[in-house]
């Protein structure tokens, strides 16, 4: 069995079966030969109905999810109960979204050659869909993963985090509950060996990841030939803050975006480029609302940024703020660890720009603020790294806000919002070292079938 720890006083909290390559290799039989035999292919209807009763189940036990969210995760009551509505609403996404899988009429007359004929396509699903997935979401996540699965007809196998599996291996046991055979969703914990194994296998027609870029690309790298899959790594989210922002709106804006599950997000707000003229005030006014941030166990309803995942975490977040401390960066607040499990949440001034905290995804509880004076030049800064997310921008002035989002390298600009904001239902995707694919159940849905297409000679 693989137990499983609350991340903030470490206390085993429950544990989940361990699975050899003999018993993975039989899931990916059976997925291959149900999604082979057409005959038994769920209808429609059916996936329907499978995944409103998953979504009924869910919300009768909608407290218990989020605190099992809370418990192994370490994202805080609060937003562990958004995060569960959200799975929940994701559900109904994938429902609307199996009446959309639908073809085009292809037109034939526009040469010669196609007179007489008749052409449409069709949507069928893409094959056997295998799913790796990061702690960070332990629901939600596996939900965007699984049920755009269920609901295209494929027969999916999931690999959850090794520190938050038990939302995971609770929602496919819902989704038998539900109706849905056991052969056609399956969640596994196995070792990295068999993990590789499993996504590498020729088997697997689509390959759903999400976590860290090194581990994304170098599965990605070794796919069998034919498969499809879709990357979402992380990024260093840049803010711009112009003179014209309305900073009674931005400040609990940004410390929302910045410490967030700690920072425990992949379009986190990391970097905010504050223009000289403001930049002193907006830095103090979101140092002095960090320090009010109340850090403890995420179970307790009182707390708003809980532990980070593991120890090891905490030591690294460490090790990075005082590289850049020692770099000259100014500790508006937080900058030390209290226990070996959380961190403070940290405001940074003006940290080197070679500092590792200006570089690489931080993925703690730590901001960092840089004066500038010419915009183009903060662009530039923001510009300069090999991974690309989501930005954002505070201004008063469409101009401005206009000039950023033509020019900042993102695949989505916030305007007079946080970056991690998100909807389940819009596109989210990494750009360069980011990501690869699309993201949001519409999208994830679409590349879990493929267009087929009928040509009839009348």
């Amino acid at each position: 069995m693989h137990e499983v720890v609350n991340p903030f006083d470490l206390s085993p909290i429950g544990s989940v079966p361990t699975h050899d390559w003999d018993t993975v290799d039989s899931y990916l039989a059976k997925a291959k030969a149900l999604h082979a035999d057409r005959s038994g292919w769920k209808k429609p209807h059916e996936r329907a109905a499978i995944l409103h009763r998953a979504m009924e189940i869910m919300q009768e036990r909608r407290d218990h999810l989020a605190m099992q969210v809370a418990a192994e995760g370490g994202k805080p009551l609060i937003d562990a109960r958004v995060e569960v509505d959200r799975a929940i609403n994701g559900m109904e996404l994938c429902i609307h979204e199996i009446a959309a899988l639908k073809g085009t009429e292809i037109p034939m007359g526009i040469t010669a050659a196609g007179d007489g004929r008749m052409a449409w396509t069709s949507r069928e699903p893409i094959g056997v869909v295998v799913a790796v997935s990061a702690f960070n979401h332990p629901l939600n996540l596996i939900v965007h993963q699984v049920a755009p699965a269920v609901a295209t007809g494929c027969p999916v196998i999931v690999k959850p985090a090794g520190d938050t599996p038990l939302s995971c291996f609770e929602f496919i046991d819902i989704l038998h509950e539900a109706g849905l055979p056991e052969d056609w969703a399956r969640a596994v914990m196995s070792s990295r060996d068999v993990s590789e194994k499993l996504v590498t296998d020729p088997r697997v027609a689509f390959f759903s990841f999400i976590g860290s870029a090194g581990v994304g690309w170098s599965l990605r790298s070794k796919l069998a030939p034919g498969a499809r899959c879709a990357l979402e790594h992380g990024g260093v989210a840049p803010v711009i803050v112009d003179p014209s922002a309305d900073l009674d709106t931005a400040v609990p804006s940004l410390v929302k975006g910045g410490f967030y599950h700690s920072g425990q997000v992949c379009v986190s707000v990391q970097r905010i480029f504050a223009h000289s003229s403001i930049v002193e005030e907006l830095a103090s006014r979101i140092a002095d609302s960090a320090k009010g941030l109340t850090v403890g166990n995420a179970t307790d309803e009182a707390t708003e940024c809980g532990p980070l995942i593991r120890p090891k975490e905490v030591d690294r977040v460490a090790d990075w703020v005082e590289e850049a401390r020692a770099g000259g960066a100014q500790v508006l607040c937080g900058g030390e660890r209290l226990s070996d499990t959380t961190y403070a949440p940290t405001v940074l001034l003006n940290p080197p720009a070679e500092a590792t905290v200006s570089r690489n995804e931080v993925f703690g509880p730590v901001v960092c603020i840089y004066s500038y004076d010419d915009v183009d030049a903060a662009i530039a800064q923001a510009n300069s790294l090999d991974v690309a997310f989501q930005a954002a921008v505070y201004t008063n002035d469409l101009a401005g806000a206009m000039h950023t989002y033509r020019n900042i390298d993102a695949s989505a600009v916030m305007v007079n919002d946080h970056s991690a904001f998100r909807t389940d239902w819009m596109p989210f995707a990494g750009l360069r070292q980011s990501g690869h694919g699309v993201g949001g159940i519409p999208y994830t849905c679409h590349e879990m079938t493929i267009e087929k297409m009928i040509v009839i000679n009348a």
